[in-house]
C-alpha cells in the first residue's frame, strides 16, 4: 500500500510570542463555553417540568451558546451519515436503489414526525435527565441538515473525473486512501456549500426543534428557537428584533471563526483554478498561524490525519478486487432485497392496522386531496424560485470576487427563519383580506428557494474554465451559451438543489400552511396544516396517515422526475 505523508516535521524550536496568548485564550473560552453548554444538556428532567424561556434579552447570548451547540453537534452527525451513505450510494447500484429514494423521502417527512415519534423514546432512554429532550431536538436539527449535505456529496462522487481515478490506479492507492485524498477532496468545495445551506437551514426548523409539542405536551428548550416562539405567541415584536440581530450576531461569528477557514482551506482542493484568481482572505486564520502553539497543535493534527489515512484495513490494494462468484454476489443481492421489501411490508401492515384502527376511507380522501393541494404548492415553488434564482445564481458563480463578497450575505438570508415573517403575513392577510391557500405558496418559497441558489452558484463557480475559454472562442453567447454551456455544466448541482428544495418545500408546509401572530391563526387547506393540528393534539392515527401519504406522494416525484433527471 502507497504511504502518503501530509507534514514533515520542522526543526525550529518552540518559541513563546504574543499571539500565543491570544491563541490559549481562545482555546480556554472554547473549552469552557462547551464545558457549560454539555453541563446544561445534561441538567435534570422530568415530563411535565416547566422549563422557563424569558424574553429578557441579556438571556439572549447564553440562549444562542446553548443553540449554536446543539447545531454543531448534529453537525458532526451529519457529516458522519454523509462519509458513510453518500458513498455507499454512489458506490454501489443496489445501495443507490434503496438509499437515494430513502433520503428522498426522509427530507420531505416533516421535523413534527420525528419528534412525534423520537422525543418519547429519548426521554424513556434518558429518564430523569433533560438528555432526553436534548437529544430529540439535536435528532430534529439532524434531520434539517443531513439530506442536503448527502445528496449533494453522492452528486459529487459520481462526478469525479476521470483522470483522477486512473491517478489513484497509478499510484496504486487503497479504497480507503483513494476516498480521503482524491474523493474528499474533490467534494469539499461543494461539500462546504452545502454544509452552509444546511446550518442555515437549521435555523428555519429551529423553532420547531427547540420547542417540541406533541401529545398536548410543551417542552421548550432554553435557546432562540423557544425565544422566538415565546415571542410569537406573545405578540412581543421588539423580542422578535432582539432575536433576529442575536441571529446576526451568532451568523456573522460561526461564518468568520468556522466557514471562511474552512473555505480558504478548501481552495486547495480545487480541481481547476483560475489563473487570476485570488486566495480568500480569512483574518481568524492569519491570526492563528502566527501563534507557535497553534502551528504546533496543527502539526499533531497532520500527524493524526497522515496516521487516519494510511490506515492498513487490508494488504490488499486498489487494483485488487475481492473474487466472489457469481452465484454468491446474486444471492447477497437477492436477500438484501428480501429484506428490504420484508421491512416495507412489515412497517406498511403495521401502520395501516393503526391507523385504520380508527379512521376510515373518509379520512383517507380528505388526506389524498390535502397532499394534491400541497402538491401544487410545491410544484410552484421549484419553478418560480428556478425562474428567479437560476439566472442570479449563475450570475454569482461566474463572478469569483463576487461570490466572495455576497457569500455571507446568502448564508445570512437562507439562515434567516422565513417564519419570523409570517406573522407580517398574517397582519397583511388580515388588513387586505387576501387568501392563506394562495400566499402559503410564498411563505414556502421564502424557505425553500436557497436549495437552488446554493448549488446553482456551486456547481457555477466549480465549472472549468476551459469550457468558458471555449466557449468564448467559439463566439457562443446568448441563448446558445446557456444551452450549450451553462445548463449541461450546472445541471447535477441543480438537480440536487431542487431535488433537496422540494424536501425543503415538504416540510415548510408544516410552519407555512399554519400561520400565528398572538391571537389571530390562519390554516391553509394542505397536508402540512392537517399533520400540525394533529400533532399538537396528540392524533397520532392521523399524523401518521398525513406521513404516510405524503411520502407515497414524494415517491412519485422521485420515480416520475428526480430520477429520469438524474
Amino acid at each position: 500500500m502507497q504511504k502518503i505523508t501530509y507534514y514533515q516535521k520542522s526543526g525550529a524550536p518552540f518559541t513563546f510570542n504574543p499571539w500565543d496568548l491570544f491563541a490559549l485564550a481562545l482555546l480556554l473560552t472554547i473549552f469552557f463555553m462547551l464545558a457549560w453548554g454539555t453541563n446544561q444538556l445534561s441538567r435534570p428532567f422530568y415530563v411535565g417540568m416547566h422549563l422557563p424561556i424569558s424574553l429578557n434579552p441579556r438571556k439572549l447570548p447564553l440562549y444562542a451558546l446553548q443553540t449554536v451547540l446543539r447545531m454543531l453537534i448534529a453537525m458532526v452527525f451529519s457529516l458522519l451519515f454523509t462519509f458513510i451513505f453518500g458513498t455507499l450510494a454512489a458506490k454501489n447500484k443496489h445501495a443507490e436503489r434503496i438509499i437515494v429514494p430513502a433520503i428522498d423521502i426522509l427530507q420531505s417527512v416533516p421535523i413534527l414526525g420525528y419528534l412525534s415519534i423520537t422525543v418519547t423514546g429519548f426521554i424513556a432512554l434518558f429518564p430523569g435527565s433533560r438528555l432526553g429532550p436534548e437529544m430529540a431536538c439535536i435528532f430534529a436539527i439532524f434531520t434539517a441538515q443531513v439530506w442536503n449535505m448527502s445528496l449533494g456529496f453522492y452528486q459529487n462522487l459520481r462526478t469525479v473525473p476521470d483522470d483522477l481515478v486512473e491517478a489513484t490506479r497509478m499510484f496504486n492507492l487503497s479504497p480507503w486512501q483513494r476516498f480521503w485524498r482524491v474523493e474528499v477532496p474533490f467534494a469539499m468545495p461543494n461539500l462546504l456549500w452545502n454544509m452552509m445551506i444546511s446550518m442555515s437551514q437549521s435555523w428555519v426548523f429551529l423553532m420547531a426543534s427547540e420547542t417540541i409539542q406533541v401529545a398536548s405536551q410543551n417542552i421548550n428548550l432554553p435557546g432562540i428557537g423557544s425565544y422566538i416562539f415565546i415571542a410569537i405567541m406573545q405578540a412581543d415584536l421588539r423580542a422578535i428584533i432582539y432575536a433576529i440581530v442575536a441571529m446576526f450576531v451568532v451568523i456573522a461569528l460561526y461564518d468568520q471563526l468556522m466557514f471562511r477557514p474552512l473555505v480558504k482551506w478548501a481552495e486547495k482542493f480545487k480541481f481547476e483554478k483560475m489563473p487570476d484568481e485570488k486566495p480568500t482572505r480569512a483574518w481568524f486564520t492569519s491570526l492563528l498561524q502566527r501563534a507557535q502553539l497553534m502551528r504546533s497543535l496543527s502539526y499533531l493534527f497532520g500527524r493524526f490525519a497522515n496516521t487516519f489515512v494510511n490506515l492498513r484495513w487490508s494488504k490488499g490494494t486498489y487494483q485488487e478486487k475481492p473474487q466472489l462468484s457469481s452465484w454468491l454476489i446474486k444471492t447477497l443481492i437477492f436477500l438484501l432485497y428480501a429484506v428490504v421489501a420484508c421491512v416495507l411490508l412489515i412497517i406498511l401492515l403495521i401502520g395501516t392496522r393503526f391507523i385504520f384502527s380508527t379512521l376510515d376511507w373518509y379520512d383517507l380522501a380528505q388526506v389524498f386531496f390535502r397532499s394534491v393541494a400541497s402538491t401544487v404548492r410545491i410544484v410552484a415553488t421549484i419553478v418560480i424560485s428556478s425562474i428567479i434564482w437560476v439566472p442570479i445564481g449563475v450570475y454569482i458563480g461566474t463572478n469569483r470576487k463576487l461570490t466572495k463578497l455576497v457569500q455571507p450575505i446568502i448564508q445570512f438570508c437562507a439562515a434567516f427563519p422565513a417564519n419570523l415573517i409570517y406573522p407580517l403575513a398574517v397582519l397583511l392577510i388580515l388588513k387586505y383580506n387576501l387568501s392563506i391557500n394562495i400566499w402559503s405558496t410564498a411563505l414556502i418559497i421564502l424557505g425553500a428557494q436557497w436549495y437552488i441558489l446554493f448549488n446553482v452558484i456551486a456547481g457555477t463557480s466549480t465549472m472549468p474554465k476551459e469550457i468558458y475559454d471555449v466557449a468564448q472562442n467559439f463566439g457562443v453567447k446568448g441563448w446558445l451559451w446557456w444551452r450549450r454551456v451553462i445548463f449541461p455544466g450546472i445541471f447535477p448541482y441543480y438537480v440536487t438543489g431542487a431535488l433537496t428544495a422540494a424536501g425543503g418545500a415538504w416540510n415548510l408546509t408544516i410552519v407555512a400552511e399554519l400561520v400565528s401572530w398572538g391571537k389571530h391563526t390562519f390554516s391553509a387547506f394542505g397536508i402540512g396544516s392537517y399533520i400540525t393540528r394533529y400533532t399538537d393534539s396528540g392524533d397520532f392515527q392521523r399524523v401518521a396517515l398525513g406521513i404516510g401519504l405524503m411520502s407515497i406522494f414524494v415517491l412519485l416525484f422521485n420515480w416520475l422526475l428526480w430520477r429520469p433527471l438524474y
